[in-house]
């Protein structure tokens, strides 16, 4: 019987998952970004992708031919990148989930650095976390007393917790 109690480090939780997830955090948001794009033209080049994810062409290029080469895009040389329907159904939930985290990082109160916080979160969360989270997210939606006592609540009992 497995111990579930059992403390790994992150790397070891990453290595626990590797055979469920066949997309390193790289190629998740290189295809959220792709998908992001795909929503208003339906297609993405190259040195767009590069320039939206801060990156040198290259880089992007060689991410698109192993994305290409998981079946999740269309590539040609120096042609437009088309999603596959594979493709666009990983982007949908890519994009949700960095949605629902940062709806939830907001909704708590969380203002500096939003997309970045949400980046590092999104990456590492699992799938169980992510609907609970996203149940709280519609709670909240649908309980804006709720929301407003919370912040009352952070604002009068706001701690450091750098110091302790």
């Amino acid at each position: 019987m497995k111990n579930r109690n059992k403390f790994h480090t992150v790397r070891g939780y990453q290595l626990l998952v590797q055979d469920r997830n066949t997309l390193t955090s790289a190629m998740e948001d290189y295809l959220e970004m792709i998908y992001r794009h795909s929503l208003g033209e339906g297609y993405i080049r190259v040195n767009t992708l590069s320039e939206k994810l801060s990156v040198k062409p290259s880089s992007a290029t060689k991410m698109v031919q192993k994305l290409a080469g998981l079946g999740l895009l269309h590539y040609e040389k120096y042609g437009i990148i088309l999603l596959t329907e594979k493709g666009r159904e990983i982007g949908k939930f890519l994009l949700n989930r960095h949605n629902v985290i940062e709806t939830f990082l907001k909704t708590i109160g969380v203002e500096d650095n939003i997309l970045a916080e949400t980046e590092l979160i999104e990456h590492n969360i699992s799938i169980n976390t992510l609907k609970r989270i996203d149940t709280l997210n519609s709670f909240f939606k649908e309980n804006p007393d709720v929301t407003e006592r919370f912040a009352r609540f952070k604002a009068e009992n706001s701690r450091d917790l750098s110091r302790q």
